[in-house]
């Protein structure tokens, strides 16, 4: 699997949760799962930045 495909799979789950949690915010859904989901985002936020920088550092090497 290629990096391009690692950080594109990165982003889209972080889209995806991120829809989840504003439908459910929407919908008027349990707060507290629209609570979890937006802790979920942030955690993919965090490992996709990660996975960014390297493969920036990867490919600069």
């Amino acid at each position: 699997m290629s990096s391009n495909t690692l950080v594109l799979l990165a982003c889209v789950a972080v889209a995806v949760v991120l829809l989840l949690g504003l439908v459910n915010m929407m919908r008027g859904g349990s707060a507290n799962v629209s609570q979890k989901l937006m802790r979920l985002r942030v955690l993919l936020q965090f490992l996709a930045i990660v996975l960014i920088m390297g493969v920036v550092w990867w490919r600069s090497a």
